[in-house]
Parts: structure tokens; C-alpha cells; sequence
């Protein structure tokens, strides 16, 4: 169901082990070796004992906070880049700012097999509404249709009426981007009656993919399957049209842990997603991606072999991802230390079913809000509602960011 990008992903499980057993050691001793990042963390391992998913739970966690950190010791990727500078092809910052690396190779972010499980190919004409500004999700699936044969149309996001014009004159079959844009541009392209049946097929990223939108998007009869990924890991796992959980990606090994630990728990139980990369040029290892999941048991109808999870079920920690974006704890906090005249500041995010609202409640006596609102813009990357609150009025649970979507 759906194509096959390699023979990797229908592998026997004997096989996928023992390919585990010499791409895990490999990539072990290429840290160890070429990614100053790691310092002293890894030493005292050897890589050809680290052989299997459960030799791999003997190594040290790789938090993002971490990482961070040590972008500002040792700019610009924190020294875990196993390759110069001189062989990296592109450089993106996200919100934080956190840096990435990212290459022009053929499909280096792996989301070529993602838009193959949707039969996305030669023929087809993608409307690519991802960022090619700053991050690097434009890019990535930029790279993945050119891999699989498609035609791009690099639309980045916005503009959404010359979005659905140029849908409608191009023909476009293949919507790309977050789950929420792609219903403005058909709400756009009906009030301006355009043609766009053709779009059939929409692979989709970036924040939650609801039931409701979903069923929306079938109604037209498009097809909408989503990916879990990071700007940091490139693809991590994606849906496929049997409709059975998230299959991981052939590039990475994911474990399900005790959230803030690298424990790992029993399947189906929900828990903390670490990704290990195989990518040679950027080896991170057990990286803590704060976001909660359980394995789905049995392999997928599709016929894809690989491990399965069950998707997003949430942060264990309240990093939050609105509209595509993370919006951190820390950005809160270098908003209020801009405002003196804030003495407390949450954050709430709500969905009404089809978009993200994000809306940052501040405890303070003044009652004009149109600079904190071009503030936070200017801080969180996002547009927020501001709503002014009397001091000690805001719930005092802890919570900086109030995640009150209901997922």
C-alpha cells in the first residue's frame, strides 16, 4: 500500500537486526571520533559492544537543552557535526535560536519515503508550502520531491489567495506544509470559485493532524497523511494509507522512555521519544525530543517492517508546538525580562478545530496591550492575543506554557 522508497522498509526482522548490529557501532565510533559536542560523554564505550536497541539504552541522553547550550560554547551546531564546515551546504536557525545543518544531497532529511507511502511521484506537481526562510522545512521536502520525481512549486508560506491561484493555474495534485494551511487555501480557492479538484494527495507536518480536519480533507477527496519530524533529525516516522500508526524511518532508531530518563518502557505504554540518527554527518544519539509516544505493537498492513509509534500524545516537558512552531519556556521568559511592568506572564493554546490560537496572558497594571503584542511577535516568531490580568490572578500550577488543546 502505497510504494516502496527502498527494500530497507520491508526487511525480515532477523535482517534489520543484524544491519542494527553494523550501522549502530559505525555511527557509535564516528561520535566518538568526529563530534567534539560529545566531549567526555562517550568515552569509556565501545562502539562494537553498542550494537542492538537494547545496548543502546547504556549510553548518556541527549537532552535539546543540552545541545543548546553548547551551540553558545562551540557555534554553530554545539560540536556534534562530525563533518567541517566547509562540507555543509546549508545552515538554518530556528526559534531559540538553535541552529541546523542541512545538505543538498538527494533526500538528506529521509522524507522522500514519507511522500512515497503516499504515492507522490513523477507526474505530480507539489505545492510546498513549508519555509525556505530560516528553517529548514522548505528545504526538506524540497529535497524529497525532487527524489521521488515530483514537480515543485516552492510557495513557502502566506499569500494564501496567490497560493490558491497559483494551485488552480498550475494544477497542483500534492499539498505540503502544516495540517491547518492547507484548508485556508481551499476555503480561498472556493470563495473565488477556482478549480481545485486536482489536489488529491497532502502530506503534512508541523503540528497536529485532527480527526475533524482530516475528514475535511477526505470530503474533497484528498488523501492527508502526516510525518513526525525535527528541524534537528530530519524525518522520524510517518503515516501510511493502512491507517495503523506512524512507521519509523529507516534512518533513525527510536525508543519510547520514561519521560526524563532514557529508561525505556514496555510497549503501548506512553512515553518520552529518543532518536538516534544513522546519518554520518550529524550523529546525534539518544536525543531527547521532549515529546510523548507508545510503540504500536505488530507490524503495519502496509507490509512495512519497521517498529511503529502511535504519534503525538503530548511534551514531557512545555515546549509546545503551535502552527508549526515550538514556542519554549525560555522565550516567555526573555519576554518578561523586556516588561518590567509584567510580573507574571503564561502562555494558552487552544484549537477551535481547525487552527491553532495562541494567547499570552500577562499579570500587570497597564492597560494598553498593542506593544506586547508586536513584542511577542518579535520573541515567539508567532502572532498572540494578548489579554492583561490583575496581578495574582493567573493559576499558580507552574505551568509557563498551558497546552489546553484537546488532542
Amino acid at each position: 500500500m502505497g510504494r516502496y522508497y527502498s527494500d530497507l522498509e520491508t526487511r525480515s526482522e532477523d535482517q534489520r537486526a543484524q544491519d542494527l548490529a553494523q550501522d549502530l557501532p559505525r555511527q557509535v565510533a564516528n561520535a566518538q571520533k568526529n563530534s567534539r559536542g560529545y566531549g567526555d560523554t562517550l568515552q569509556g564505550f565501545d562502539p562494537a559492544s553498542i550494537n542492538s536497541r537494547e545496548a543502546l539504552a547504556e549510553l548518556p541522553v541527549l537532552r535539546k537543552s543540552a545541545l543548546v547550550h553548547a551551540q553558545q560554547s562551540i557555534p554553530p551546531f554545539g560540536g556534534y557535526e562530525a563533518v567541517g564546515m566547509d562540507s555543509i551546504h546549508q545552515v538554518f536557525q530556528s526559534p531559540g535560536p538553535i541552529y541546523e545543518m542541512g545538505q543538498r544531497n538527494t533526500d538528506w532529511w529521509r522524507f522522500a519515503r514519507f511522500l512515497s507511502a503516499l504515492d507522490i511521484g513523477a507526474g505530480d506537481v507539489v505545492q510546498n508550502t513549508f519555509s525556505y526562510h530560516f528553517t529548514p522545512a522548505g528545504m526538506m521536502f524540497e529535497n524529497a520531491a525532487s527524489a521521488v520525481g515530483a514537480t515543485v512549486f516552492p510557495a513557502g508560506p502566506g499569500q494564501t489567495e496567490l497560493q490558491a491561484r497559483a494551485a488552480a493555474d498550475l494544477g497542483v495534485t500534492t499539498y505540503v506544509g502544516t495540517p491547518d494551511y492547507l484548508n485556508s487555501i481551499l476555503s480561498k480557492g472556493d470563495e473565488l470559485g477556482l478549480d481545485l479538484s486536482k489536489i488529491t494527495k497532502a502530506a503534512v507536518s508541523g503540528g497536529p493532524l485532527f480527526p475533524q480536519l482530516r475528514k475535511t480533507y477526505s470530503d474533497r477527496g484528498i488523501k492527508c497523511l502526516q510525518a513526525y519530524a525535527t528541524a534537528d533529525l530530519g524525518n522520524v516516522a510517518y503515516e501510511t494509507i493502512a491507517d495503523d500508526g506512524l512507521v519509523v524511518d529507516e534512518g533513525v532508531i527510536v525508543e519510547i522512555v520514561m519521560p526524563g530518563t532514557g529508561i525505556p518502557v514496555a510497549d503501548g505504554e506512553i512515553g518520552e521519544v529518543l532518536v538516534t540518527s544513522l546519518n554520518p554527518d550529524y550523529p546525534l544519539l539518544r536525543f531527547a525530543t521532549g515529546d510523548l509516544s507508545s510503540v504500536v505493537s505488530g507490524v503495519s498492513a502496509c507490509g512495512r517492517t519497521n517498529m511503529r509509534i502511535s504519534g503525538w500524545k503530548g511534551r514531557a516537558d512545555q515546549a509546545t508546538k503551535v502552527k508549526g512552531m515550538f514556542v519554549r519556556p525560555e522565550q516567555i521568559a526573555q519576554f518578561v525580562a523586556r516588561h518590567p511592568e509584567v510580573a507574571k506572564a503564561r502562555a494558552e493554546v487552544r484549537h477551535d478545530g481547525r487552527n491553532d490560537h495562541l494567547t499570552l496572558c500577562l499579570e500587570t497594571d497597564t492597560e494598553e496591550s498593542s506593544e506586547f503584542a508586536q513584542s511577542a511577535q518579535a520573541v515567539l516568531k508567532l502572532r498572540a492575543d494578548i489579554t492583561l490580568c490583575a496581578k495574582g490572578s493567573l493559576p499558580n500550577d507552574g505551568l509557563v506554557i498551558a497546552d489546553l488543546r484537546d488532542f
